[in-house]
């Protein structure tokens, strides 16, 4: 399962804002994010006992996560779920990815589960459960459990909502300052108005926090190994930078071979044109 929060189109020059708990078994093991090998480039945890991923962003800025969802009748030998939502960082865009997700799901190889796929254009949940659904997103905030996206009979998606929307979040910074607030908060005393599970065999494992902005150098992954109540979250932007930065060289190489301007020549003949002008 999984906790996630999606700000989609709302923070000024951030389309793809994120917070996700992920909820395992503890003695599951797993790696954390890193760049992955083959083309085109993912950054990514793996699970160690089936090679698929619960969360990832690819070289084109598609974000692709995973959560469990109910459904009544499983296949006898279902395939991983996470090898799926590894294979949709693969794709160029977010709708791509949910219509390869939708038309998978509906070979009914798969145990019940929910895919994210966002991109800065496009945006949509794709249910996996007893049928297959598209839910596209609208710009504004979004939660998702194992069941349906913004469910208000879900008790920690009421709860981490009314926790969230206690702020304005119009910007990559303080949505991500307050979403690790909220997705590191335990249980009170009597088990209630807590968002990180822990005890038994169960629980939060890890919490990824995700900024997709528009300008690649302020992009963040930040990423606790553990419940974000027990363990700080590390930063992984280089990562990120690293491998978003892999589609604007492409397109920079692209621009100069047709022999237009980079960006930074751009840049330097608007500093000259404005010069000349002031002339």
């Amino acid at each position: 399962m999984c906790l996630m929060a999606i700000l989609y189109k709302t923070a000024k020059n951030a389309p793809v804002l994120l917070a996700a708990n992920r909820e395992e078994r503890f003695d599951r093991p797993s790696q954390p994010p890193k760049i992955q090998s083959g083309i085109p480039r993912a950054v990514c945890g793996i699970d160690r006992r089936a090679g698929g991923t619960w969360l990832g962003v690819n070289q084109f800025g598609l974000v692709a996560a995973v959560t469990n969802r109910r459904k009544t009748s499983l296949p006898a030998d279902p395939r991983s779920r996470g090898l799926l939502c590894r294979e949709l960082l693969n794709l160029r865009t977010a709708k791509e990815a949910a219509e390869y997700a939708a038309a998978e799901l509906a070979t009914g190889s798969y145990a019940g589960a929910n895919y994210l796929c966002a991109d800065s254009d496009y945006a949509a949940v794709v249910y996996g459960g007893n049928r297959i659904e598209v839910v596209e997103l609208a710009p504004g905030l979004h939660l998702l459990t194992n069941g349906n996206l913004n469910d208000h009979h879900d008790q920690r998606q009421e709860f981490v909502r009314r926790m969230l929307t206690l702020h304005t979040l119009d910007s990559a910074v303080t949505f991500l300052a307050v979403a690790a607030r909220a997705f590191s908060r335990k249980p009170d005393v009597a088990g209630r108005r807590g968002v990180v599970l822990t005890g038994g065999d169960y629980g939060t494992v890890s919490s990824t926090l995700l900024a997709l902005p528009e300008r690649i150098q302020r992009s963040v992954l930040q990423y606790a190994p553990g419940p974000p109540s027990d363990h700080s979250y590390d930063d992984l932007s280089a990562l990120l930078r690293q491998v978003l930065s892999t589609e604007k060289g492409k397109e920079r190489a692209r621009e100069d071979e047709n022999g237009e301007l980079l960006d930074e020549d751009w840049d330097e003949a608007d500093m000259a044109s404005n010069a000349g002008k002031d002339e």
